[in-house]
């Protein structure tokens, strides 16, 4: 999402660094170029304004310009004022009521009803008992998409064809009470745009469940519609936060360095992939560190812990050690770290890393995996066994050639003669591997 502007000032730091002091041309020259690569990104123009004017009262200070590194103190009065406009810390949920409601609103096409499903699974494994209720009836098949979606994650979802979204919200109530529900996340209508009809009806809504939290979905790619649209949801409803989702696409920035300056509101969770599990808690110091190219590992680090199974790599890890790993616990790593999401996601969580093709490395993954995929789990456990029948064999069910095969299999070796030097204590990684 951040790549462009990432890249933008990433030149803006280059150009500043290697100097052995800074004079004010030099800090005037670089801070127009951070408030031109801002505008670019869509960011709101009084935001950038008073970003620019902030790093340039701090960047002509005595600190900056006397310093022995001088690009690093600049960099870090950057990052700084990132933080500041997107909100000093990540603001958590705020439930107090049994059951607490969480009333989600939004325009159609932003991912309301799948941030809902993505909200309940979150708060289960948080060791809450969550119950969706189905309250957008205008769009077509809403409320089936949230049904099935409550049957993926093991949420119940209150719905009824027949019955106003007022009269829903009503029996989600009671039925949350009864049954011991400790949350209420409401999925509300969405428009194409907003209308008078429409706020009313969340008006009306919002008396009834007196909400914990009413969060504003809002897509990244609209960019500055999206933070107008945030202003008018804030003034009927007064909101709590919101979500922004779409953060794995291409949009510019703009929304989520915006909308919590031109609001007051808190951003509380990003979306970061059509997943499920795709929802995050949002983190203003480490998405800024992701802006400035310094990676985000606390959040990779978390993703890893919460997503993978622990017992699973150790065991791996433990193989690995004895030279015992084989072709059949690399197909189950792979299948493990699909689960922290797109490559292209892991890669901008870690600093200094390389600038890949990761369309063409995401391909070799999957071409890897379909390969071992075609093996037995004999050839899997001993691949030494693969004779050149077997080979055409593999290639064959796996939609790939005998090239790729044997280069999988030499990689294979050179993987072993890694582990067997690291058995022995010689760390020394054989050239090319």
């Amino acid at each position: 999402m951040f790549e462009n502007l990432q890249e933008k000032l990433s030149r803006v730091f280059k150009n500043l660094s290697g100097r052995g002091k800074i004079t004010e041309k030099n800090v005037k020259d670089a801070i127009r170029e951070v408030k031109l690569s801002l505008l670019e990104a869509d960011v709101n123009y009084k935001v950038v304004k008073e970003f620019v004017d902030h790093v340039l009262q701090k960047a002509l200070g005595e600190e900056v310009l006397r310093s022995l590194t001088p690009d690093q103190q600049f960099i870090k009065i950057v990052r700084d004022e990132l933080v500041r406009i997107m909100g000093e810390k990540n603001e958590p949920l705020r439930l107090v009521h049994r059951p607490a409601p969480i009333m989600m609103v939004g325009l159609q096409g932003s991912g309301k009803t799948t941030t809902c499903a993505k909200l309940a699974k979150l708060l289960k494994k948080e060791g809450r008992n969550p119950l969706l209720v189905a309250a957008d009836l205008y769009r077509p098949a809403a409320v089936d998409q949230l049904v099935k979606l409550g049957n993926q994650i093991g949420v119940n979802v209150v719905h009824d064809y027949n019955k106003t979204p007022v009269e829903i919200v009503k029996e989600a109530v009671d039925v949350a009470e009864s049954t011991g529900k400790d949350v209420l996340i409401v999925d509300t209508a969405g428009r194409l745009h907003i209308d008078e009809e429409m706020m009313k009806e969340l008006e009306e809504i919002k008396k009834i469940l007196n909400p914990d939290e009413i969060l504003l979905v809002v897509d990244a790619m609209m960019g500055q519609d999206a933070v107008n649209t945030a202003k008018v949801f804030d003034e009927r409803l007064d909101l709590t936060g919101f979500v922004v989702t779409k953060m794995d696409g291409d949009a510019r920035g703009g929304v989520i360095l915006s909308i919590k300056y031109v609001t007051g509101k808190p951003v509380k969770f990003i979306g970061t992939s059509e997943k499920l599990d795709g929802l995050e808690p949002f983190h203003p110091d480490r998405i800024a560190n992701r802006i400035l190219g310094m990676g985000d590992v606390l959040s990779l680090i978390e993703k890893v812990e919460k997503e993978l199974d622990q017992e699973k790599m150790k065991k791996s890890a433990e193989k690995f050690l004895k030279a015992e790993f084989t072709l059949e616990d690399f197909k189950e790593q792979l299948q493990e770290m699909k689960k922290l999401g797109p490559l292209s996601s892991i890669l901008e969580m870690l600093p200094g890393a390389p600038k890949v093709d990761v369309e063409m490395s995401e391909k070799e993954l999957k071409k890897i995996e379909a390969i071992i995929n075609s093996m037995t789990i004999e050839e899997r456990r001993n691949p030494g066994i693969i004779n050149a029948s077997r080979k055409r064999r593999i290639a064959r069910g796996s939609g790939t050639t005998v090239q790729d095969v044997n280069k999988l299999l030499k990689s294979y070796e050179q993987m072993k003669a890694l582990m067997k030097r690291m058995k022995k204590g010689r760390f020394k990684i054989p050239f090319g591997f």
